[in-house]
């Protein structure tokens, strides 16, 4: 009894206004799932190269194997506030469940996987050592760099443009796709799990919302209906704060990227695949101030909700 009533006190004392170090994240994520035990579970998909846990919140109202939503915050380390973004999101489909009857119809047809810290090592690094990194922390033979970028990691156009062969860039693909433990565990377990309907890699900045592909310039089978579902919540997002976000496909709105997590997603058969990049558009970049993390959460919200409840309304 005890334990669980200072659960609650520190879920009500989290600030979701500042930005948190790994340690914080996750025992905040043991706090949601005391809070919310009927509709919250914790599951771990794997570990990092240096051992620490990936964990994963699992939102269900019960029934087995339904049709799911995969969230992923956080894979690029320095990007603080998608991670930020992530506890504050986890913590309103929590609480909304019940009350916002879109989140509501949601979650008594699907199910949420939600992985806030993608990247457990490179943050835990962003918090120690170096601010700025992005990258995985694992090491690459015959190189005294470290790490690999794991969103160049990916089978899907794997090893092309928009990608590197070289250990010490920001870029750098890996030794072959999905040697990165982090980009493994939620291959297998997409894969294993085989009803996952969409796909959200939320990133920062840029202020864009954008679908494959990323490592070719054809357009994707399912263009019009992504791009449509795009420009709605883009114009959803915008209507919050006036925040301009661009939209369009990778290739397209920012640059050929090889190797992505959402190109390997579209072509490992889940259609709705977006990835956003969040505030800003370069002044303070991946140094955002934490007084912008609840009006970033904020607006990105109606946008996320826009592109769930089209999945939930749209079965294939």
């Amino acid at each position: 009894m005890l334990l669980s009533k200072e659960k609650e006190r520190s879920a009500s004392t989290f600030d979701f206004a500042s930005y948190h170090t790994l340690d914080e994240i996750y025992n905040w994520l043991d706090t949601l799932v005391a809070n919310h035990p009927g509709l919250v579970s914790k599951i771990q998909i794997g570990e990092s190269y240096e051992k620490r846990p990936l964990y994963v919140l699992k939102f269900s109202t019960g029934g087995s194997n339904r049709p799911a939503i995969w969230l992923d915050t956080g894979i690029h380390s320095r990007e603080w506030v998608t991670q930020a973004t992530g506890v504050w999101t986890a913590n309103k489909l929590a609480e909304e469940y019940g009350r916002d009857p879109s989140i509501t119809a949601i979650l008594d047809s699907m199910d949420i996987f939600f992985e806030i810290v993608t990247n457990p090592d490179g943050y835990a690094f962003t918090h120690s050592s170096n601010r700025m990194w992005r990258k995985t922390r694992s090491i690459n033979a015959g190189s005294s760099c470290i790490g690999v970028d794991p969103n160049r990691n990916w089978d899907a156009g794997f090893g092309g443009p928009g990608s590197s062969g070289s250990p010490c860039s920001e870029t750098y693909r890996g030794p072959y796709a999905h040697s990165e433990s982090e980009v493994k565990s939620i291959v297998d377990f997409i894969l294993g799990h085989g009803n996952v309907k969409a796909l959200i890699s939320i990133h920062s900045y840029s202020q864009m919302l954008m679908f494959p592909y990323g490592y070719k310039s054809e357009p994707a089978p399912d263009f019009q209906e992504l791009n449509e579902l795009a420009e709605k919540a883009v114009n959803d997002l915008a209507a919050v704060y006036g925040t301009k976000y661009t939209y369009g496909s990778i290739v397209d709105t920012i640059y050929v990227a090889s190797g992505t997590t959402v190109d390997w997603a579209y072509e490992n058969g889940v259609k709705y695949s977006y990835t956003f990049e969040l505030r800003d558009t370069g002044r303070y970049g991946f140094l955002l101030p934490s007084s912008q993390i609840i009006p970033t959460a904020t607006e990105t919200w109606p946008a996320l909700l826009d592109i769930m409840l089209h999945v939930q309304q749209h079965p294939y």
